[in-house]
């Protein structure tokens, strides 16, 4: 039985090498860009991020080299409905959204699979940075890249059994340095482009300017306090700021201020130092078991709340199908509503979770 592959090139480096293994291993490929946002929305060439014109161009650039047949799909209304109004729905609640995170469960790991089924592909070949294997029972396991500065397990803990058997990354036990080497002795255009930092439809990092602009709303001043109700100042727009800030407040106290709570019927933030940040336990709502249905009890394993943060022990409590309560041994910095809490036995991936504070 032949075996295919529709194979997500964003234009970057890493997608393009993972094209290339994938068709040096005897795949029939399809490569295919995924058109996010409009042109209006775009990135300029300068911008790090993963959706600008150039990025399409330099993808069918590298299939062409590689030759495989290349297409482009228009996935913008998708990914407005999934990622850009979910991340200002929380943005506007209070939260700090993860973008990228949703990005993979709506997008890359169900959009792009459907589009897989209807033209005939067995699997979704990404370049990102982490391993699928099989347990003895034949279950599908995620686990981190053994390099830990490039390892996107984090993004990937929404992965379903059903997902990930469908999923392949070509790049998962490999080095960065070795991915632009033979980018570069292939005569990829990309061989040295920058990875993407910045979010697609967000390009100058200016996150509030966005909101109004998507919502046609203004996020009027108000009030900085203290625990105790006292009024230290005025903030430019609730939407402005995220639990654990401290610069850019404007704020001068006797002791260095962050951010600590939004009140958004209030319109109010509360600020205080930084001890105030710290919490033991919190709930994580929407949690994705990657074994595919919670543990009968509660488990001891690590756990992070934040991309590249380090571990912690935790004690993991199931509450529901999909909602868990996380308790830290110690109190945790800056837990934050809408990011994601991750859970890993060793290199393990055993699922994740959207943070309700």
């Amino acid at each position: 039985m032949e075996h295919t592959a529709l194979i997500a090139m964003s234009g970057g480096v890493d997608s393009s090498v993972a094209a290339l293994l994938t068709k040096e291993s005897g795949v029939r490929c399809l490569g295919c860009h995924m058109r996010l946002v409009t042109n209006e929305e775009a990135a300029p060439p300068d911008a790090r991020t993963c959706c600008s014109l150039e990025d399409a161009e330099d993808a069918r650039s590298v299939a062409r080299r590689i030759g495989i047949p290349f297409q482009v799909f228009n996935f913008t209304a998708d990914f407005e409905d999934t990622v850009i109004r979910r991340f200002v729905e929380c943005y506007e609640s209070g939260g700090t959204p993860n973008p990228c995170l949703d990005c993979n469960r709506f997008l890359k790991f169900d959009r792009l699979l459907r589009r897989a089924d209807e033209l005939g592909y067995d699997k979704v070949v990404t370049g990102h940075y982490a391993v699928i294997d099989r347990d003895q029972s034949g279950r599908f396991r995620l686990k981190k890249a053994p390099d830990p500065t490039k390892d996107q397990s984090y993004f990937l803990s929404c992965l379903t059994q059903a997902q990930l058997t469908r999923a392949s990354f070509p790049l998962g036990t490999m080095q960065k340095a070795d991915v632009r080497r033979i980018a570069e002795e292939h005569g990829f255009l990309n061989a040295k482009k920058r990875d993407s930092q910045d979010i697609c439809f967000v390009p100058d990092g200016d996150y509030a300017a966005f909101i109004r602009r998507y919502t046609g709303k203004d996020y009027p001043e108000g009030d900085f306090l203290l625990a105790d109700g006292r009024v230290v100042g005025r903030h430019r727009g609730i939407v402005h700021y995220t639990v654990g800030q401290r610069r850019g407040l404007g704020v001068a106290w006797t002791e260095p201020l962050y951010v600590v709570k939004k009140d958004l019927a209030a319109n109010t933030i509360t600020l205080g130092p930084e001890t105030a940040l710290y919490v033991r336990e919190f709930d994580a709502a929407d949690f994705n078991w990657i074994a595919g249905e919670p543990p009968a009890a509660p488990i001891r394993c690590m756990a992070v709340t934040r991309y590249h943060q380090k571990e912690s022990p935790a004690t993991v409590t199931p509450t529901g199908e999909r909602t868990v309560r996380i308790a830290f041994d110690e109190p945790h910095r800056a837990v934050t509503a809408g990011q994601a809490a991750v859970l890993y036995d060793g290199d393990e991936v055993l699922g994740g979770g959207t943070i309700r504070i």
